[in-house]
């Protein structure tokens, strides 16, 4: 997968904030959609809070190296699939973190038998696509044009 590809997706579809944030589901945030966790230096920061841009590049490159191995352990033959699903895989896997995508139950039925259409019309029926709807319809639209 083309990572340098995968890093600008998510820099458009996440945004970069050097200081301390709330999600819109109000989580304390910073860098690249990087959600404060709490062994991060910067867990109990007051929103507001500066971030450097090393520790922005820091958390962001660690979240990408989790993000694919939860791919690779969601989908045994990720590394097998078209480089387009694994880019759509990863910035849902980013976005929704393991335990949410894995709930996409149709969805990993289509990527798995190949049906992109099918995958995407599951991807439509969540709460996922009305949350963020500008990136959904991107990502659905990437799944239905593969093959």
């Amino acid at each position: 997968m083309n990572l340098e590809q995968l890093r600008e997706e998510l820099t458009d579809d996440e945004g970069c904030k050097y200081e301390i944030y709330l999600d819109h589901l109000g989580y304390p945030t910073f860098g690249i959609g990087h959600l404060v966790r709490d062994d991060d230096p910067e867990h109990g920061e007051e929103v507001g809070t500066s971030v450097s841009e090393d520790r922005v590049i820091a958390a962001f490159e660690s979240d990408i190296e989790t993000v694919l191995s939860d791919c690779n352990k969601l989908y045994s033959d990720f590394e097998d699939l078209p480089e387009e699903t694994q880019l759509i895989i990863a910035n849902m896997m980013f976005n929704l973190g393991y335990p949410r995508l894995s709930a996409f139950k149709g969805m990993k039925r289509g990527v798995d038998s190949r049906d992109w259409n099918s995958a995407a019309d599951e991807m439509v029926d969540s709460r996922w696509y009305n949350q963020v709807t500008n990136r959904a319809n991107r990502l659905v639209e990437r799944m239905r044009s593969i093959g």
